[in-house]
Order: C-alpha cells, then sequence, then structure tokens
C-alpha cells in the first residue's frame, strides 16, 4: 500500500461528514490506544507561557509622585515642566499625592523626570 502524504489524508478528511469524522477518531483511538483529549491537554501548557512574556523587560513606566516634601513650590514648577498641566492643575497633582505625573513613558524619560523631582524635593517612585 502507497503511503499517503499528509495532504492527501486532508483531502480524504474534507470529503467526510462529521458523523463519519467521528466514528474515524473512535476508531482511531481504540486502534492506538489514545484518546482525543491528550490534543486538548498539549494545547493547555500554552497558557502558563502568558505570564513569562509579562516577565519580560518592561517597556513603560509611571513616574508617581509620593509627596511634595519641603519644597513644594520647586515640586509643583517641575511638575509644570514635566507635563502641560496649569498651575492650578499642578498644584491639585501635588496637593493630591500619591498621584501619578507621567505614565507609560520610556525607561529614560521616567528615569529623567524621577531625577528632576528629587532634584526639587519631592518623593517619587518609578513603577
Amino acid at each position: 500500500m502507497a503511503k499517503l502524504s499528509q495532504d492527501d489524508l486532508l483531502a480524504q478528511f474534507e470529503e467526510m461528514t462529521l458523523i463519519e469524522l467521528s466514528e474515524f477518531v473512535k476508531a482511531f483511538e481504540d486502534k492506538f490506544d489514545v484518546t482525543a483529549a491528550a490534543a486538548v491537554a498539549v494545547a493547555a501548557p500554552g497558557a502558563p507561557g502568558a505570564p513569562a512574556e509579562a516577565a519580560e523587560e518592561q517597556d513603560e513606566f509611571d513616574v508617581i509622585l509620593e509627596g511634595a516634601g519641603d519644597k513644594k513650590i520647586q515640586v509643583i514648577k517641575v511638575v509644570r515642566e514635566l507635563t502641560s498641566l496649569g498651575l492650578k492643575e499642578a498644584k491639585d497633582l501635588v496637593d493630591g499625592t500619591p498621584k501619578p505625573v507621567l505614565e507609560k513613558v520610556a525607561k529614560e524619560a521616567a528615569e529623567k523626570a524621577a531625577e528632576s523631582l528629587k532634584a526639587a524635593g519631592a518623593s517619587v517612585t518609578v513603577k
């Protein structure tokens, strides 16, 4: 008997009805002592891979102002420089700490902003 290629087998399966295909699967399971559920179990380990992708290096950071410190006016000025906020909005942000100053920025920008805020006397967290 000639060996069938994968394409030949798929062509044969395409011509089968669902009932015929179901009967074939049952016969295949009986003949080779396997179950079709094993194919589902093989697919399941793919799901734990998602947290591994999340463990990759983070490329977006948030700069969070934890407190203004003693030099509140200097911190407000720096917040205004880093953002497009007006004086009132910047003051409200500084007064309502902890609040994010910048969100989803590159690592370099986040570090630079954190250094500027710390130099003005604020306490900052980069996440």
